[in-house]
């Protein structure tokens, strides 16, 4: 298996052009490339964008994607957003996602949003059959604490939570 075949290289050059045209459009298009490869690096150019308007297209992303990694990236990238509106993709994930892997980050992202409303989720997830997980839901849990009755520091408390 060539781990970059040239079609790949090709494109990446391609999405660097259109990277700093900032062709969201483009982008968006390319989550729906057979590649997972660049489906993953799609996602996080469109954070990179920033803006809340990119919540669906990543919770689309999270939620559709056959590719376990790529739900996983979607999951870690709405956690660094830090928007509201992306709580409940990421509850969703936590409790249906098949993959432990994404069901771990999912939890992980609601603790660095700081998603007091997703706490039953997350004290949920503390009995799922995966001990990452469940070890992911402590790590949240106690964000969430920590940011409600201690930070004074919003960016050290989102860099704390996962």
């Amino acid at each position: 298996m060539d781990v970059i075949p040239e079609s790949r290289l090709a494109l990446f050059a391609e999405m660097e052009d259109r990277y700093e045209k900032k062709d969201v459009d483009y982008f968006v298009n390319l989550l729906d490339n057979d590649d997972y490869v660049i489906r993953t690096r799609a996602t996080c150019i469109l954070v990179d964008f920033g803006g809340e308007d990119k919540i669906p297209y990543i919770a689309k992303v999270l939620k559709n994607d056959e590719n376990e990694l790529v739900r996983h990236e979607a999951a870690f990238s709405l956690g660094q957003m830090g928007y509201r509106s992306a709580i409940p993709h990421l509850e969703d994930a936590t409790k249906n996602d098949p993959s432990m892997f994404v069901r771990h980050e999912a939890a992980i992202a609601l603790g660095v949003v700081g998603a007091k409303e997703a706490k039953q989720t997350l004290e949920q997830a503390l009995k799922d059959p995966s001990i990452p997980v469940q070890e992911s839901a402590v790590v949240a849990l106690s964000n969430l604490v920590f940011m409600e009755k201690l930070s004074k520091n919003e960016k050290f408390a989102k860099l704390t939570g996962g």
